[in-house]
Protein backbone atom coordinates (compact mmCIF):
# COMPACT_ATOMS: atom_id res chain seq x y z
CA UNK A 1 0.00 0.00 0.00
CA UNK A 2 1.39 3.41 -0.90
CA UNK A 3 1.96 5.98 1.86
CA UNK A 4 -0.65 8.39 0.38
CA UNK A 5 -3.29 5.66 0.27
CA UNK A 6 -2.37 4.55 3.79
CA UNK A 7 -2.81 8.10 5.11
CA UNK A 8 -6.21 8.39 3.41
CA UNK A 9 -7.28 5.03 4.84
CA UNK A 10 -6.15 5.92 8.38
CA UNK A 11 -7.80 9.36 8.12
CA UNK A 12 -11.06 7.76 6.98
CA UNK A 13 -10.90 5.26 9.81
CA UNK A 14 -10.34 8.08 12.30
CA UNK A 15 -13.32 10.07 10.98
CA UNK A 16 -15.52 6.96 11.09
CA UNK A 17 -14.52 6.12 14.67
CA UNK A 18 -15.12 9.73 15.73
CA UNK A 19 -18.60 9.67 14.18
CA UNK A 20 -19.47 6.38 15.91
CA UNK A 21 -18.20 7.74 19.22
CA UNK A 22 -20.32 10.88 18.88
CA UNK A 23 -23.43 8.81 18.08
CA UNK A 24 -22.88 6.60 21.13
CA UNK A 25 -22.36 9.63 23.35
CA UNK A 26 -25.56 11.25 22.07
CA UNK A 27 -27.54 8.03 22.61
CA UNK A 28 -26.16 7.72 26.15
CA UNK A 29 -27.03 11.37 26.88
CA UNK A 30 -30.58 10.91 25.61
CA UNK A 31 -31.00 7.73 27.70
CA UNK A 32 -29.80 9.60 30.80
CA UNK A 33 -32.20 12.48 30.05
CA UNK A 34 -35.11 10.04 29.68
CA UNK A 35 -34.30 8.47 33.06
CA UNK A 36 -34.06 11.90 34.68
CA UNK A 37 -37.27 13.03 32.94
CA UNK A 38 -39.23 10.11 34.36
CA UNK A 39 -37.83 10.85 37.82
CA UNK A 40 -38.86 14.52 37.48
CA UNK A 41 -42.36 13.46 36.40
CA UNK A 42 -42.79 11.03 39.29
CA UNK A 43 -40.78 12.57 42.13
CA UNK A 44 -38.85 15.81 41.68
CA UNK A 45 -41.41 18.34 40.48
CA UNK A 46 -43.48 20.16 43.04
CA UNK A 47 -46.27 19.19 42.89
CA UNK A 48 -45.43 15.91 41.18
CA UNK A 49 -46.68 15.76 37.59
CA UNK A 50 -48.07 12.27 38.25
CA UNK A 51 -50.50 13.57 40.87
CA UNK A 52 -52.51 15.35 38.19
CA UNK A 53 -51.60 13.76 34.86
CA UNK A 54 -52.14 10.32 33.39
CA UNK A 55 -49.13 8.94 31.52
CA UNK A 56 -48.99 5.20 30.82
CA UNK A 57 -45.18 4.89 30.76
CA UNK A 58 -44.97 6.46 34.22
CA UNK A 59 -47.85 4.35 35.55
CA UNK A 60 -49.68 7.50 36.63
CA UNK A 61 -53.44 7.99 36.60
CA UNK A 62 -53.78 11.56 37.80
CA UNK A 63 -57.42 12.68 37.59
CA UNK A 64 -56.95 16.46 37.27
CA UNK A 65 -54.75 17.31 34.28
CA UNK A 66 -55.13 16.12 30.72
CA UNK A 67 -54.23 12.55 29.77
CA UNK A 68 -50.80 13.09 28.25
CA UNK A 69 -50.96 9.88 26.19
CA UNK A 70 -53.94 11.40 24.36
CA UNK A 71 -52.72 15.00 24.27
CA UNK A 72 -49.25 14.03 22.97
CA UNK A 73 -47.71 17.40 23.84
CA UNK A 74 -44.53 18.50 22.09
CA UNK A 75 -41.36 19.17 24.08
CA UNK A 76 -41.84 22.93 23.49
CA UNK A 77 -45.37 22.83 24.88
CA UNK A 78 -44.20 20.90 27.94
CA UNK A 79 -41.32 23.31 28.55
CA UNK A 80 -43.73 26.25 28.46
CA UNK A 81 -46.30 24.57 30.72
CA UNK A 82 -43.68 23.57 33.28
CA UNK A 83 -41.86 26.91 33.40
CA UNK A 84 -44.78 29.34 32.98
CA UNK A 85 -47.75 27.30 34.09
CA UNK A 86 -50.88 26.75 32.03
CA UNK A 87 -54.52 26.86 33.12
CA UNK A 88 -54.70 25.67 36.73
CA UNK A 89 -51.15 24.24 36.49
CA UNK A 90 -48.70 26.45 38.38
CA UNK A 91 -45.26 27.34 37.11
CA UNK A 92 -42.69 24.97 38.56
CA UNK A 93 -39.97 27.08 40.14
CA UNK A 94 -37.87 24.38 41.78
CA UNK A 95 -36.70 22.48 38.70
CA UNK A 96 -33.36 23.17 37.05
CA UNK A 97 -33.13 23.84 33.32
CA UNK A 98 -31.70 20.33 32.87
CA UNK A 99 -34.68 18.82 34.71
CA UNK A 100 -37.17 20.84 32.63
CA UNK A 101 -35.46 19.70 29.42
CA UNK A 102 -35.44 16.11 30.64
CA UNK A 103 -39.13 16.01 31.56
CA UNK A 104 -40.01 17.69 28.24
CA UNK A 105 -38.04 15.05 26.33
CA UNK A 106 -39.46 12.21 28.42
CA UNK A 107 -43.14 13.16 28.21
CA UNK A 108 -43.04 14.12 24.53
CA UNK A 109 -41.25 10.88 23.65
CA UNK A 110 -43.31 8.40 25.66
CA UNK A 111 -46.62 10.05 24.78
CA UNK A 112 -45.83 9.70 21.09
CA UNK A 113 -45.37 13.37 20.19
CA UNK A 114 -41.74 12.99 19.17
Amino acid sequence: MRIGNMIKWVSGLFVLSLAVSMCLHQAHSEDAAMILGKKVFLELSEPQCALCHTLADAGSTGPVGPVLDELKPTADRIRTAVTKGIGPMPANTILTREQVEAVALYVSTVSGAK
